[in-house]
């Protein structure tokens, strides 16, 4: 955990990666997030995103979630986004985005597929 109170921590559950992000999701956190989501994307073909303990997320943030999407959708990917805050859910419905990314309610739903 940074001194912000971010954190961003990816953890290995069989063949399926959860990213846990944590805090506020800025121009000053995107690029850690951005790298979290592309790593675990090289790990395995199958991510989640758990943004329970999003506060706030502005365009960067939602950029480094797109940039994620893309990739693993061009790689025939598994790539969803788990437990979504209500701060980042409000975001995504501005942007229209929550009708583009799979949207799960819990780990075991998105572990699903």
């Amino acid at each position: 955990m940074n001194r912000n109170g971010n954190e961003c921590v990816r953890e290995s559950l069989g063949d399926y990666v959860l990213v846990r992000v944590r805090g506020e999701v800025d121009l000053s956190w995107s690029q850690q997030v951005r790298r979290a989501i592309l790593d675990a994307l090289g790990e395995t073909g199958k991510v989640g995103v758990d943004l329970s303990e999003v506060s706030y997320i502005d365009s960067s943030g939602i950029a480094a979630l797109v940039e994620g999407f893309q990739n693993a959708r061009g790689k025939g990917q598994q790539f969803g986004l788990v437990a979504v805050s209500g701060a980042v859910l409000a975001v995504l419905r501005l942007a229209r985005l929550d009708r583009v990314f799979p949207l799960f309610p819990d780990v075991e739903s998105a572990r699903a597929g």
